[in-house]
């Protein structure tokens, strides 16, 4: 049985370093998730349009990263707080370009509905902070954190039924799924094996699925803008 042993060793010695390595990716990798979707917003400004492209993963970034900036903080977490700082500018940017250029119908009252929600929750937290106890606003802010991740994530995917409709998945921006892959994948590993929170791993492991999903669709039906796509060609 001294094989076996030896053979364990390794094993345990690779799987800390697999551990470490994603500890020391993971807000990189949170970094590369924010800036994925400046080649999109590029393209957006160029073109002088938004095509069929939602607001929501743009809004939601904005309101998703103050909240983890503030969880961060509240648990003493340079890493999450750090990186989602990056988010928070970046999230700005990006729906300050999409608002100049998107010219569909309704699209003033979508906007003004989108800044007033991610207003409201950036007001209700740091209120919050400021009337409860440390470790009760962290648990609250946490588990809000949890549904936002999600929202964030998953919400490219509310262009499903135009990809199922026109047959084209180019309204998925593809370089914000990939890195919310990477992403999640990495900050799925630190925050069960190295974090032990839950707040931490349980939305990540969502959003790996939501990224999975995204891809699957981008793989089926590629990115030819074909009639009906409603995006700039």
């Amino acid at each position: 049985q001294a094989p076996c042993r030896h053979q364990a060793l390794p094993t345990a010695t690779m799987m800390q370093s697999l551990l470490a390595l994603c500890g020391t990716l993971a807000p990189y990798c949170g970094v590369l998730c924010f800036l994925a979707p400046m080649p999109t917003i590029l393209e957006v400004a160029r073109d002088k349009s938004t095509g069929a492209l939602p607001l929501l993963p743009y809004s939601s970034m904005i309101s998703n990263s103050f909240v983890w900036v503030m969880y961060g903080l509240l648990k003493n977490l340079p890493s999450v707080y750090m990186s989602n700082a990056v988010g928070v500018t970046l999230g700005t940017y990006y729906f300050r370009t999409y608002t100049k250029y998107c010219t569909t119908i309704g699209a003033g009252k979508q906007i003004r509905t989108h800044f007033r929600g991610a207003a409201c929750i950036i007001v209700f937290n740091m209120c919050l902070a400021q009337i409860l106890e440390k470790d009760m606003t962290a648990d609250i802010i946490g588990k809000e954190g949890v549904f936002y991740c999600i929202v964030l994530f998953a919400s490219p995917l509310v262009a499903l039924k135009h990809v199922l409709e026109t047959k084209s998945a180019a309204s998925i921006p593809l370089p914000f799924t990939l890195a919310c892959f990477v992403n999640c994948l990495c900050w799925s590993v630190t925050g069960w094996f190295t974090m032990k929170d839950f707040n931490i791993y349980f939305p990540n492991l969502m959003g790996l699925s939501c990224a999975c999903a995204q891809l699957g669709l981008k793989g089926m039906y590629g990115d030819k803008r074909g009639k009906g796509s409603g995006l700039p060609n």
